[in-house]
């Protein structure tokens, strides 16, 4: 009899060492995951730790309302069209990495392709706990503390 599998889903958008870290503690704390990689070019050589699974669109991805999804880098020239074609699925949270202090890159690529404001409103960013992380490992894990909290109905922090 094979082992029921947790409906909590994590997409990791974009190979990076983020997404490697997101996946690999991902799979510890129980989320099913998966790497979107749209790029065929970026995963060439050795193979990588790819979680769950390693797809190249989001249809691949089998998106679900139980389903996260977290872009790792805001400079992708895909980087619109993903998120607009996340925004069109039943996944229960989107958001992609970037320094709270400037405008994100997604905003200008999301009207341009004509994605009404309140659809860019349900995007996250910045993403995770404000922890002061810099290294992809604390990225990963301020991100997935975060969508545990926010899965849970809870602040973060050290409020109880």
């Amino acid at each position: 009899m094979q082992p029921e599998q947790s409906p909590r889903h994590l997409v990791a958008v974009f190979d990076s060492p983020v997404a490697a870290a997101l996946i690999r503690l991902g799979l510890d704390l129980g989320f099913r995951t998966t790497l979107l990689e749209p790029d065929p070019t970026v995963l060439q050589g050795p193979p990588g730790p790819h979680g769950d699974s390693l797809v190249a669109d989001l249809q691949a991805a089998e998106i679900t309302e139980h389903t996260d999804i977290v872009l790792t880098d805001h400079h992708r020239p895909e980087l619109g069209q993903i998120l607009k074609d996340a925004l069109s699925t039943d996944a229960r949270w989107i958001g992609i990495m970037g320094n709270p202090h400037h405008e994100g890159p997604h905003l200008a690529a999301l009207q341009k392709l004509g994605v009404p404001d309140n659809e860019i409103a349900r995007i996250h960013r910045p993403i995770g706990l404000n922890i002061g992380s810099r290294t992809p490992a604390e990225i990963a894990v301020s991100t997935l503390a975060g969508l545990i909290a926010d899965r849970n109905n809870r602040p973060g922090g050290f409020t109880f």
